[in-house]
């Protein structure tokens, strides 16, 4: 490769740009103080409440929150692409942890969050832009006091499984949650 054909790599025809907005986590997460997991999962899935800035940065969105169970979805663009032209392993890491962390909150009362303690995922098909649009299923294994666990599945558009994973979840509860915001006030950091 010489010069001229790297010039040629960065070059304003290729040049591509992607904006997005999102919305303060800390004081939707203060709108979300008092209410169950499950309320704030529909609340976000309907709208009434913004989606996370992840959700925003990856573009994925929720379509499904009933009890022990998500699902979201993401039409995939290029801005997710490796060097080979497939989705970054990342994008499902991203969208899995979401999926599984967000069944558990459903089945939390309010004041009550988890964090991901493991997350392990097994790549079984590799996904693309052409791929469809992507669902990420996350559902409850297991629901303990002090680790939580559950499991997850991305599809690609025609239903295919193309990542399997499993979660470890540490529970934490009012209290803990109140140190954690307190830790954490004035920082990006989502909880």
């Amino acid at each position: 490769m010489t010069i001229t054909d790297t010039a040629d790599l960065f070059s304003p025809a290729t040049r591509r740009e992607r904006v997005v907005e999102w919305q303060a986590p800390g004081p939707v997460a203060k709108a979300a103080a008092k209410m169950s997991g499950l309320e704030v999962m529909g609340a976000i899935r309907d709208g009434i409440l913004p989606a996370p800035p992840m959700a925003r940065l990856i573009g994925f969105r929720m379509t499904v929150a009933e009890p022990g169970r998500i699902v979201m979805e993401l039409a995939p663009h290029e801005s997710l692409e490796n060097t080979i032209g497939l989705l970054h392993g990342a994008t499902a890491a991203a969208l899995l942890d979401t999926a599984m962390g967000c069944a558990i909150s459903t089945m939390l009362p309010a004041g009550q969050t988890s964090v991901t303690l493991d997350l392990k995922l097994t790549y079984l098909r590799s996904l693309s832009v052409r791929s469809g649009t992507i669902q990420a299923e996350g559902k409850v294994v297991k629901l303990g006091r002090q680790t939580s666990y559950a499991e997850g599945f991305v599809r690609d558009g025609a239903g295919h499984l193309a990542v399997h994973s499993t979660a470890t979840f540490s529970m934490i509860g009012a209290g803990e949650n109140a140190k954690l915001m307190q830790l954490f006030r004035g920082t990006t950091a989502i909880i």
